[in-house]
């Protein structure tokens, strides 16, 4: 990723990692990965979503690599990591045992935190060996199973056909995104964060997406309209918490509330309102809160569980 691909200054800007290494994934794939923090500290890894980058997580990194060993990649195709003609959910599960393969220590366990994207490769990991092997928990950010597009509100017509078709060519486009714009940030924004995000937040954003190549920007798109990992989030049977946006239009509510009833062992929900889609940028402290709450719980054992019921969610979200 280029100097100009993230923002350099402020809670944002991507702190330098303690140290970076490759990852191969079963099919040569090559992935960037960083470790930040001490290295005896609990590992948390972090999976991005589509379009970002590991700078995506600056802000969790930046607060949890005092005392945690925070291991964040790019997803192929994102970030430093090339793209590769495997685009597919298969591809994306191999990744994150790749990461976990090379990161962490025979039985070491970690918490999972994925957003978006993120969210769904870890769905799609659930039955693997090595996924078994190291996730202590899971924290899913922002995400969903299936129905992405047509559940989709980023498109301001009434749910239906035609407001499915247009969403899945919006989506799709393969048009370049250009330069970030007075104009390119109102258009983000709207799309995928809350009406109260602050400019620097929205900046962030804007710079990490713009810098997506748009041939793994238009190949993943493709993925993510045909997605269907509804049995991957019945075999995710580790603690499993769910964090979502109130005002998110890409991943509206109703996925966290599918995502809730579906989980074998669901320990709350967190809703957050005024929040879009980009829930690690708009609330950088929530999403940090509640990684710190799994690992103690669940990692570290510092916690005590307070029960598996799933927060309720509010009405009208």
């Amino acid at each position: 990723m280029s100097r100009s691909a993230h923002v350099t200054s402020g809670p944002y800007a991507p702190p330098a990692p303690a140290r970076t290494l490759t990852a191969v994934s079963a099919d040569g794939a090559r992935l960037h990965v960083e470790v930040h923090g001490p290295e005896d500290a609990p590992p948390v890894v972090l999976a991005h979503g589509w379009t970002c980058s590991t700078a995506f997580w600056a802000a969790q990194i930046r607060d949890l690599a005092a005392d945690h060993r925070v291991i964040a990649y790019d997803q192929r195709g994102h970030g430093r990591s090339p793209a590769s003609p495997a685009c597919t959910t298969e591809a994306l599960a191999d990744d994150l045992e790749a990461v976990l393969a090379e990161t962490l220590a025979r039985g070491e366990k970690a918490l999972v935190a994925g957003h978006s994207m993120g969210g769904m490769t870890v769905m799609a990991a659930a039955g693997r060996p090595r996924f078994r092997e190291h996730a202590a928990a899971v924290l899913l950010c922002s995400t969903g199973s299936s129905g992405l597009v047509a559940q989709s509100r980023v498109v301001p017509l009434p749910a239906g056909r035609v407001r499915t078709w247009i969403t899945g060519r919006v989506l799709g486009s393969r048009a370049p995104l250009g330069p970030v714009t007075p104009v390119a940030r109102r258009v983000l924004k709207y799309a995928t964060m809350g009406a109260g995000s602050a400019p620097h937040m929205v900046e962030a954003c804007a710079r990490i997406v713009h810098a997506c190549p748009r041939a793994a920007r238009h190949a993943w798109s493709a993925v993510l309209a045909g997605l269907d990992l509804d049995h991957g989030v019945r075999r995710l049977s580790v603690p499993t918490a769910v964090l979502h946006g109130a005002s998110d239009r890409l991943t509206p509510a109703v996925h966290a509330r599918a995502l809730v009833a579906a989980l074998p062992h669901c320990v709350g929900l967190t809703e957050l309102p005024g929040v879009g889609h980009m829930t690690p940028v708009e609330a950088p402290e929530p999403v940090t809160t509640r990684i710190r709450e799994l690992v103690g719980t669940y990692v570290t054992g510092a916690v005590p569980e307070h029960g598996s019921t799933p927060a309720r969610i509010k009405e009208g979200a």
